[in-house]
């Protein structure tokens, strides 16, 4: 994409998010569901397709972009991305990565579209950070599969039309094989969706179990056909790294929509007749979320930039996710402290970002699991003792 188009449309962007997501947020919280006409108007900016090729309906971005694109998607709360997120992520990488030609053409127009929305299937209730010992399986059965088990946190499970299943298709193979993957739509039989979870934020962005009951799916339903068959963990795996440099990059938006945000509130609130932006200690607090920013920022472009040039698609991915989700929770203290007793009430953004900010330590690989993936790069076999 040539940069006049790329400029248009973080621009273009940039205003739906300030102008029309922003003044909804508290609405968006106290229904706990993002409008419709904002999600059609997402649809319509073809925010649901942003990381698809154009040859398959997307937009095309590259990593970089990408980036740049969720810098500005993540302003505002994170229920929004989190409508397309799964599309142009970890559940649209799923076929990007290890899908056939044929899957490609038939899937990825209607998730660049937003006709229809993909849910990624692995965390299980014993298998989250570990997905390797995922338990749900998929039993051969002439030119079917029948698939049973359950999903946990599954994003955007409740309103899913197709979900990307990774299931143990070979129990005697090695835990990180013996994996696949299967679309699995939401009105196949045997396939049930719990109820919305209730978490503590990220409210309008919806998870719920998925439970799999002699779900049986034909065997062209394999991601990758054939050769697909026992592959799913590195499919995942694959996924996952893209995803986590998008967190990043949805980390650093938030982190800017909190040093706004207190930046702001230190010039208008006055104490002792000043604004308490004339206090030391307040401008401490403003220079370390400001410099904190800056650094996830310039971490997550660099980061990008080698994921887009092939040097890098694991290290790097994982130290972003890391140092992001890490770096906007500090963000996101120092600005309810700013705020003081403000800063603890409900409807006063930077609460709720306090609470929103707390789960991007957890999903995508939890800080403790990036920590490991980074050691165990840098440390080669040494690391294995």
């Amino acid at each position: 994409m040539n940069s006049a188009d790329f400029a248009e449309i973080v621009a273009v962007t940039r205003e739906f998010i300030r102008g029309k997501v922003v003044p909804a947020e508290n609405l968006i919280e106290e229904n706990d569901e993002v409008p419709d006409d904002i999600r059609q108007t997402a649809k319509d900016m073809g925010l649901y397709g942003f990381a698809i090729p154009e040859q398959y309906g997307g937009l095309g971005l590259s990593m970089e972009e990408e980036v740049q694109l969720v810098f500005e998607l993540g302003y505002t709360t994170p229920a929004l991305r989190s409508m397309f997120g799964t599309n142009n992520g970890i559940a649209g990488h799923v076929l990007l990565e290890g899908g056939t030609e044929e899957q490609k053409k038939e899937w990825l127009p209607k998730l660049a579209s937003g006709e229809l929305t993909a849910s990624f299937a692995l965390t299980e209730t014993e298998a989250g950070s570990d997905p390797s010992t995922l338990t749900t399986s998929a039993e051969r059965d002439g030119d079917t599969f029948v698939l049973n088990g359950s999903k946990r946190y599954i994003t955007n499970a409740p309103i899913a039309d197709v979900f990307m299943v990774f299931a143990r298709t070979n129990p005697a193979a090695k835990a990180t094989r013996g994996i696949s993957t299967f679309l699995v739509p939401r009105d196949t039989a045997g396939l049930t969706v719990g109820p919305k979870d209730k978490k503590m934020g990220q409210l309008g962005a919806w998870t719920s179990e998925v439970f799999f009951d002699d779900a049986r799916v034909d065997a062209p339903a394999m991601v990758g056909g054939e050769e697909g068959l026992d592959n799913g963990y590195a499919t995942a795996m694959q996924c996952l790294a893209h995803g986590r440099a998008h967190m990043a990059a949805c980390c650093v938006g938030l982190a800017g929509r909190l040093v706004d945000e207190s930046v702001s509130y230190a010039q208008s609130r006055m104490q002792s007749g000043h604004p308490i932006a004339s206090f030391q200690l307040i401008q401490g607090l403003i220079a370390d979320s400001v410099t904190d920013h800056l650094a996830g920022k310039s971490l997550t472009l660099e980061v990008a930039r080698a994921f887009d040039a092939g040097t890098d698609r694991k290290l790097g991915p994982s130290a972003a996710k890391y140092f992001c989700s890490e770096m906007v929770s500090r963000v996101a203290d120092r600005a309810v402290q700013i705020h003081g007793g403000a800063g603890y009430m409900r409807g006063v953004a930077v609460e709720r970002f306090y609470r929103d900010a707390r789960l991007f330590r957890i999903f995508e690989g939890t800080s403790q699991i990036q920590q490991v993936i980074i050691a165990r790069q840098a440390l080669g076999s040494a690391a294995n003792g």
